[in-house]
């Protein structure tokens, strides 16, 4: 059976490029008969507020979203938020260091801005690491650490990544692209890469539908499932939301978060009708009821291309 997510960082209020990501993972659970699971990525501490993920999952609801499992329902895989699944991470950085796949890193931002005119390994995570910190003795490494806490670094290996991606079609990374990255900050910080990894296998997700932005971080994560030896999902990279100003759709152009929507009168019925137009689930962006989308879901029918959004399309949204 399938297992879906959606899987919001509460660091800002979810607005129609994040809700339009919601609501195609969500029809694509339905409409397999799967379970679909809300999980609260706050791993990132410091940018992330227990109010902003309660507003998250008051919003997708209103919306017409539900969810099998989740912060606010419970279920057998949880918890379902980030910040208390600490101990998991820690239980597979031991595990990535049993295997020797782990390093400590002591390079600064400096050292690494150095290397920012480098050739970039993966086309938007920036220059590719270059490995230094990878061949120092314990030694050199002791000495550093009496100066500087070090982050952790995963070692990709030789091996070319490759996988077939729902939307995005075939996908091919070379050997090393992208370089080392980082698993576990200096400051204690668990990376993003790790925790989605061991969080959706813990899960059981066999499904990660997810915005095109999150592409280069596939290779990543498939060489974590490779290294822990757990089984990764099959993924689908939905192209983004852009505005008329060739930017992606954000707060900047005005009024597109799912409570100021709602705070303007506006029916979540509304909404979704023109989130399922902007997505090529329906002709035109009359209202409809998010349940009503499920029988009419086809992956195939979502644009392989950035959706560019004109302001004529963000006024008929806002009713202007």
């Amino acid at each position: 059976m399938m297992r879906g997510r959606f899987a919001p960082t509460p660091s800002g209020l979810m607005h129609v490029g994040n809700a339009r990501t919601a609501l195609l993972a969500w029809l694509q659970t339905r409409s397999a008969g799967g379970t679909f699971l809300m999980r609260t990525e706050d791993v990132d501490t410091a940018r992330s507020r227990a109010e902003l993920a309660e507003q998250a999952l008051a919003d997708l609801r209103w919306l017409g979203l539900d969810w099998d499992e989740g912060p606010d329902v419970g279920g057998p895989y949880g918890p379902y938020t980030q910040s208390e699944r600490l101990d998991r991470y820690e239980e597979a950085l031991a595990a990535l260091e049993r295997a020797g796949r782990l390093y400590s890193c002591f390079c600064s931002r400096a050292d690494l801005a150095a290397v920012a005119s480098a050739p970039h390994g993966l086309g938007s995570e920036g220059a590719a690491y270059p490995g230094t910190c990878r061949a120092l003795t314990p030694a050199e490494r002791a000495e550093r650490r009496l100066r500087k806490e070090p982050s952790l670094r995963f070692a990709v290996g030789a091996a070319p990544v490759r996988f077939d991606d729902a939307v995005a079609g075939p996908q091919a990374f070379p050997p090393g692209a992208g370089g080392d990255f980082i698993v576990k900050r200096a400051d204690g910080m668990i990376s993003y890469q790790l925790a989605v990894v061991v969080d959706d296998a813990a899960m059981g997700i066999t499904d990660v539908l997810r915005g095109a932005d999150l592409l280069d971080s596939a290779p990543r994560q498939l060489r974590l499932y490779e290294a822990l030896g757990l089984r990764p999902p099959r993924f689908a990279h939905v192209p983004l939301l852009f505005g008329s100003d060739g930017k992606r759709l954000a707060k900047r152009h005005g009024g597109i978060s799912l409570a100021a929507l709602r705070d303007a009168g506006a029916a979540p019925e509304q909404v979704v009708g023109w989130l399922a137009h902007v997505s090529g689930l329906a002709d035109t962006d009359e209202p409809v009821p998010a349940r009503e989308l499920i029988p009419r879901f086809h992956l195939g029918r979502v644009p392989a291309e950035n959706v560019v959004v004109t302001d004529e399309m963000l006024r008929r949204l806002l009713r202007e």
